[in-house]
């Protein structure tokens, strides 16, 4: 059970994963794009195929859009037409450079022991009051789905400590059924963080 493993699935199943179509709920994008002012400049991380950096760059918002995995920034970035940075997680080293940070279901990628250094990346790329979503697939403890991807699989106790580490104005969690990727039933944490 790595995360090695589930970038390699990723690496094998760009095409495909990017030609799937976006499986998100858009709610909580224009919840996201709610929060935050006109032409407010967001970076997406793990953004897969792109359907989100298209849907905000479309409504005006300026995004830099990222993906740890480089063949899933090839996809994104032929959907795009802009360059897709290769960004993992803790090599973020932004300092107070976006307004909004956008990290749907990929920090849930993250192994348990890195995801609060993580949080503290994210928030140190954040403005003062900058905005922060991110969603995890709930559950007991980390480990694998059916297609051998790693989940941190949190309950919001463990998420609140997580994101503890960070000096966060607000941080409040939904929780909501939903799919996934695969097609099951999920319980998903919607994470929305106000930076300090």
């Amino acid at each position: 059970m790595s995360s090695e493993e589930t970038d390699r699935f990723y690496a094998g199943h760009a095409s495909e994963y990017a030609a799937a179509g976006s499986h998100r709920d858009n709610r909580w994008r224009d919840a996201f794009l709610s929060g935050l002012a006109p032409a407010a400049a967001i970076l997406e991380l793990g953004c897969g195929g792109g359907y989100d950096s298209a849907a905000m760059i479309a409504r005006g918002f300026s995004v830099t859009p990222t993906d740890g995995v480089a063949e899933m920034a090839e996809q994104a970035q032929k959907r795009l037409g802009v360059p897709v940075q290769v960004l993992r997680f803790d090599a973020i080293d932004y300092v107070s450079a976006f307004d909004g940070i956008w990290a749907s279901a990929c920090l849930l990628h993250v192994p348990r022991a890195d995801l609060p250094a993580v949080l503290q990346r994210i928030h140190a790329a954040l403005k003062p009051g900058g905005l922060f979503y991110a969603s995890f697939k709930a559950g007991e403890g980390e480990g694998q789905d059916s297609l051998s991807r790693y989940y941190n699989y949190p309950d919001t106790v463990w998420l609140r400590e997580a994101y503890a580490v960070a000096s966060w104005a607000s941080v409040e969690i939904e929780e909501m059924d939903g799919l996934a990727y695969d097609k099951r039933p999920t319980r998903w944490l919607h994470v929305f963080a106000r930076a300090a």
